[in-house]
């Protein structure tokens, strides 16, 4: 077919040097997908490659400890991955000798592998004709084929799996889909893309009806909820100060943090102030409590936003399970509180 045949060529001459491109060994290329689900490339290549230096092999990853895990992977964000990564690893090493499976029907069977992973593992690896679909693919056969489906609707991934699955040539699946997916990461793009160089200026639909601009379909808005975390920040006559674990689930499960005190809306520093004062968090006396940062610190992610502000509470004597900050520093925390603590 010629989009396919145009798409590869396009490929071949416009790809990037990327190391899990360099390799059909499914656990790297498991671990780069991973990694990049929404995530962008330049920020998942260091860790990809302080992930690979760490734990070169799949047994090694299974084998290490889960902070440690979580700490190499503190500032990526999607917390979740992380752990689900780990649990994998373990699977894969301990119940089937480190051997990934070699089609896409087994891959699914692991924990934590969904039909995007397994496809591309699928395809990547073993070349087997099977599409792998993501935002980028969406957008470029909804623009080129001008298909109006909601991306977000309930049968829309079916149809756009079924219209890649068509596209792809016997023995061309690994190399199709690195192109299709290169395509929309570099050229497709969401916003403004330069459809005057485009491979496609003459044969997409999109551009022929001027309706680049809206699509692909997606209807859907994210709802986002406000939080507002006061993390407080203990001090004793030894500088030490004290971190927990965040075990519930939610954001940041099995992170540290401080002990925090969340409120349900903006309150004022004094209101703040006053429910600190009246909440026992720590025995010893409380000799001093000042803002780090009056200005509030807006955390984003991807359903919440955290208006985040860091009090420091100075107290006598020795805080029961106090820690150094040398040693606290080593634990995994969320990025936003790793920076607080690298600032002090």
């Amino acid at each position: 077919m010629k989009f396919s045949k145009s798409l590869i060529q396009w490929y071949l001459q416009n790809k990037r040097d990327l190391p899990w491109r360099n390799t059909v060994n499914p656990y790297f290329i498991w671990l780069s997908e991973i990694m990049l689900q929404q995530t962008r490339v330049a920020q998942g290549l260091p860790y990809f490659l302080r992930f690979t230096s760490a734990f070169p092999t799949v047994f090694d990853l299974a084998k290490a400890d889960e902070e440690e895990v979580l700490k190499l992977w503190q500032g990526l964000g999607y917390y979740s991955r992380a752990r689900n990564l780990h649990k994998t690893a373990k699977q894969i090493a301990f119940e089937f000798d480190g051997e990934f499976p070699k089609t896409y029907s087994e891959l699914l069977k692991l924990k934590g592998i969904g039909e995007y992973t397994a496809a591309a593992i699928a395809s990547f690896s073993y070349n087997e004709t099977v599409p792998v679909v993501d935002g980028n693919v969406f957008r470029v056969l909804s623009r080129y084929f001008d298909v109006e489906t909601d991306i977000a609707s309930s049968g829309a991934k079916k149809e756009f799996t079924q219209l890649a699955a068509a596209l792809i040539q016997e023995g061309e699946a690994n190399i199709f889909n690195q192109a299709i997916m290169e395509f929309g990461a570099l050229q497709c793009v969401p916003k403004n893309p330069d459809c005057s160089i485009c491979v496609f200026n003459n044969s997409c639909l999109a551009l022929q009806q001027k309706k680049v601009v809206q699509l692909p379909v997606k209807s859907k808005k994210t709802k986002v909820t406000n939080r507002y975390f006061n993390y407080l920040v203990f001090w004793d006559e030894n500088e030490n100060t004290i971190i927990h674990k965040r075990t519930e689930k939610g954001i940041w499960q099995n992170l540290y943090e401080f002990p925090v005190l969340e409120t349900i809306s903006a309150e004022s520093d004094e209101t703040i102030l006053s429910l600190i004062e009246n909440q026992v968090f720590v025995t010893n006396e409380i000799r001093e409590i000042q803002l780090y940062n009056p200005e509030i610190i807006i955390h984003k992610l991807s359903h919440q936003h955290l208006y985040i502000k860091f009090w420091k509470i100075a107290v006598s004597g020795t805080l029961v399970n106090g820690i150094d900050w040398e040693s606290a520093s080593k634990f995994p925390f969320p990025i936003v509180i790793y920076n607080f603590i690298e600032k002090i």
